[in-house]
């Protein structure tokens, strides 16, 4: 793989964040250099490193000289470990910038493909395209990151997946798993918001990308393999108490106020007041119902059938 001579072909600058998860990060580093090796480009990534103990950054380092690694404090979390990254990535030259997840596993053919479909779409669309790719459990094949949609004009923040295999499909938010950035919109369009604590950063880009004239598609085909998120443990679990489950919806990995609120006044319209309040609610709401749900239980097992 050539990873160090001049700009010839496509090139490409890769950016991950992690924190802990060396076994994984190692393999998805393996899995991205298979895939630039099948693609022909020349590759480069920065890894920012958010303190992991488990050794991580000395890991990456012996086993990639092609990758940069970066030592965080330890309190960068996802966006802004990306935005330190993607900001020494955008100094570099290259065709393409590569976000990508630790914990997505590429597939040998991923770059040809997105870096194909980005072709044909800048060429039908007359412009450079942000391309997105989808992303898949590797043992149900169930979809599981990519781009999406929002359900309906009053509610802008409740997106569900879209993705064919047959073709590129228009999307309006993306997800940070695997997104090729193309260098034009990316000096245009700037960085990640920093403001944004942990989650929502790649949204807001998808949507700051839109309101700024260009196209977001997902790619066709299965671009990599990634499990997605438990609910359980988070403040969808309606199984918690209220007093931790509004604990965490407050907290980083959640929805904390400053985020919420910046991402709600930036896209929610006339209306970002509810939909700023509408998660807080909800998660109180809930908390109100279960007393009364598990007392009709309680009646009903008294009363009998």
């Amino acid at each position: 793989m050539a990873m160090n001579q001049p700009m010839s072909r496509a090139a490409i600058v890769a950016v991950l964040t992690c924190f802990n998860r060396k076994v994984m990060t190692l393999a998805c580093l393996d899995a991205l250099g298979v895939a630039a090796q099948r693609a022909g480009v020349d590759l480069q990534a920065i890894v920012v490193d958010d303190a992991s103990t488990d050794g991580t950054a000395a890991a990456v380092r012996d086993r990639f000289p092609w990758v940069e690694v970066v030592v965080g404090s330890g309190n960068l979390f996802w966006n802004r470990g990306m935005h330190e990254g993607f900001a020494r990535a955008m100094q570099r030259p290259a065709s393409h910038y590569l976000w990508i997840n630790d914990d997505t596993h590429l597939v040998p053919g991923a770059l040809s493909m997105l870096l194909r479909q980005a072709e044909e779409l800048k060429q039908a669309q007359g412009r450079p395209v942000v391309l997105v790719g989808a992303t898949a459990e590797r043992d149900s094949g169930t979809l599981s990151y990519g781009g999406r949609v929002a359900d309906s004009r009053w509610r802008p923040f409740r997106y569900r997946l879209v993705w064919s295999e047959s073709r590129p499909v228009p999307c309006q938010a993306i997800e940070g798993n695997c997104v090729l950035i193309p260098r034009e919109i990316a000096l245009a369009l700037g960085n990640l918001d920093p403001a944004f604590e942990h989650a929502m950063g790649d949204t807001d880009y998808g949507l700051r990308a839109l309101a700024a004239g260009h196209r977001l598609f997902v790619a066709s085909g299965i671009a990599g393999h990634c499990s997605p998120n438990p609910s359980a443990g988070t403040y969808f679990d309606t199984t918690l108490p209220l007093s931790t489950r509004w604990k965490l919806i407050r907290s980083r990995k959640g929805l904390p106020l400053r985020s919420w609120l910046r991402f709600s006044r930036r896209h929610g319209g006339a209306l970002w007041p509810l939909h700023f309040a509408w998660p807080y609610a909800k998660v109180l709401l809930s908390g109100v119902r279960q007393p009364w749900r598990r007392r009709a239980t309680v009646q009903q097992a008294r009363l009998g059938p």
